[in-house]
């Protein structure tokens, strides 16, 4: 592989209304040609090979796993500054995509975020799973309005996330997560500049992998997510040689169904 962020270049499991489980397979071009990517994208290929699995190509579309996030009753909200760019999907309509991720994904109903261009700081072009995650009873997981500000989100997104309904038309209920207390240093002594997410988790079976920083929020951010995953153990793993990197739990894993 040319990096290790499986969440964007990794598959995409889906499952038929008859449970049957695929890997679908979408485009991926290192966030807009700011990376190498030819060995990343071929990654779904692999993985659907050794699981012999079928695969579905949606490669006529680039989609990062982490540009996205829906909440398992058909809800997907993203930033269209990491889909509808130009160096990714040039002259796609919001309309076209959202056809696309409807029959692929599964999606009927869409909630978008304006989002940033990220710049060399963030070649994601800012990533959802940075800030915002859905999670089990109608739960919204994100930041506090100031935090969402730090981390770059415009005024207009934040009023969307605050005013967000599931496919009903039910608001969620918010669980705001601090920002890391103090500025990310690595174990080596690398200072990163900035504060670090803890949305950036992964769920799996019985655990949830949540990011840690060896900093006094992190006990604060495990204590609301065990409120939030009550059946799950709630375990905190050092991202900080990963974060100098810019990447965090969520962004190199990616789930498969069991």
């Amino acid at each position: 592989t040319d990096d290790v962020w499986v969440r964007d270049n990794g598959p995409l499991f889906v499952k038929d209304s008859n449970g049957r489980t695929y890997v679908s397979d979408w485009g991926f071009n290192g966030w807009g040609y700011d990376t190498r990517f030819k060995s990343d994208n071929l990654v779904p290929l692999a993985v659907a090979k050794r699981l012999r699995m079928q695969r579905i190509d949606a490669g006529d579309t680039v989609l990062e796993g982490g540009a996205f996030v829906m909440d398992g009753e058909g809800t997907l909200m993203a930033t269209l500054s990491s889909i509808l760019e130009p160096r990714r999907n040039p002259g796609l309509s919001v309309s076209e995509l959202e056809a696309r991720l409807a029959s692929r994904l599964g999606a009927k109903r869409f909630i978008w975020l304006q989002g940033a261009p990220g710049g060399k700081e963030d070649i994601t072009d800012t990533h959802i799973d940075g800030f915002a995650t859905f999670a089990p009873g109608r739960r919204l997981v994100t930041l506090s309005d100031e935090d969402l500000a730090y981390w770059g989100l415009p005024a207009v997104d934040i009023d969307t996330l605050n005013r967000a309904t599931n496919r009903d038309g039910h608001p969620y209920t918010k669980v705001v997560l601090p920002l890391t207390a103090r500025n990310v240093v690595a174990p080596n002594g690398v200072r990163v500049g900035f504060k670090g997410s803890y949305v950036n988790y992964y769920v799996a079976n019985k655990v949830v992998l949540m990011p840690a920083y060896s900093d006094p929020n992190d006990e604060v951010a495990k204590r609301l997510l065990q409120s939030v995953y009550r059946t799950r153990v709630v375990t905190s793993i050092d991202v900080r040689n990963l974060y100098v990197g810019g990447g965090m739990v969520h962004c190199v894993t990616q789930q498969q169904p069991r």
